[in-house]
């Protein structure tokens, strides 16, 4: 199997994908299980976390797998964020740590 290409997508999307997968057919068991989890844990509706993604992309230094990892876990003090963003973290300036605790907190 060859990789044409790579995106990271956030939990709310990979709901939405297997959900609309599921209402198309069965899903195989890795799927059911993925999608089983995915409802336990992504309660954040993906209007808000599409959203959130756009907000976040009008801060530049933010790649998209930061991206993705920030809606994952919404984190909600500079401590989380640390955590999340964990090796690139420093990167950041405080301007753009508070425009990105901002952001999250918009949606929650």
């Amino acid at each position: 199997m060859e990789i044409i290409k790579e995106t990271p997508i956030t939990n709310a999307e990979a709901r939405s994908i297997l959900e609309k997968r599921e209402g198309e057919g069965e899903l195989v068991y890795e799927q059911s299980n993925a999608l089983e989890h995915l409802k336990k844990f992504s309660t954040v509706p993906i209007s808000k976390i599409l959203e959130l993604k756009e907000e976040l992309k009008k801060i530049g230094r933010l790649k998209p797998h930061h991206i993705a990892a920030i809606c994952n876990f919404l984190p909600k003090d500079k401590d989380e964020l640390k955590t999340v963003l964990y090796k690139d973290y420093n990167l950041f300036t405080q301007d753009e740590i508070t425009l990105i605790l901002n952001a999250v907190k918009k949606i929650l």
